[in-house]
């Protein structure tokens, strides 16, 4: 049995949430795009840089030595610098990354359910994210409640709306998962 736990991100999370980015822009075996590199792409390291703005959002997933094992984060992107997954100024998106040898384990889940929850609370009326359709991820997105709204050649935008109650499970950090 896999056992992680989930708790709220801080400012001190940065340098993991870019580890996180990189692990998310390397889903491909064959992509290995080192992390200078993702950070000196404004479209790719304005979703970690200067982490904690005002309205960023995210979670942790640890295993039980308290070790960092996954991410998601939410962040406010502008049509001025949108993000690839950019719906609205109000509408964040979402970016979710967990370590490789912790993948298919569920703590994916965990944390997209988990980060949609603080959403909700916060009173967002949506959340939108980019995935390459290619992506084992983008079959999580679907079943976690988002859709289509745009595609490209090998990527789509896809958008969940939060308004209602959340048929996900609630977020509690203090919860540890056991899937």
């Amino acid at each position: 049995m896999t056992t992680f736990s989930i708790r709220t991100a801080t400012s001190a999370d940065n340098g993991f949430l870019v580890d996180m980015l990189v692990q998310a822009v390397n889903w491909l075996p064959e992509r290995n795009w080192p992390r200078e590199e993702i950070l000196a792409n404004p479209e790719l390291a304005h979703y970690v840089d200067g982490w904690m703005r005002p309205g960023d959002f995210g979670v942790i997933a640890v295993d039980p030595a308290d070790r960092p094992v996954g991410a998601s984060w939410c962040r406010h992107l502008t049509a001025a610098d949108p993000g690839y997954g950019y719906v609205s100024d109000d509408i964040p998106e979402l970016t979710l990354g967990v370590v490789e040898h912790w993948r298919n384990r569920g703590v994916g889940r965990a944390l997209l359910r988990a980060v949609l929850s603080v959403a909700h609370d916060r009173g967002l009326r949506a959340v939108s994210l980019s995935v390459e359709r290619a992506n084992v991820a983008a079959k999580l997105y679907a079943s976690e409640g988002f859709h289509t709204v745009e595609s490209f050649d090998d990527a789509d935008t896809m958008v969940t709306q939060l308004a209602g109650p959340r048929t996900a499970a609630g977020f509690d950090p203090s919860v540890t998962a056991n899937p």
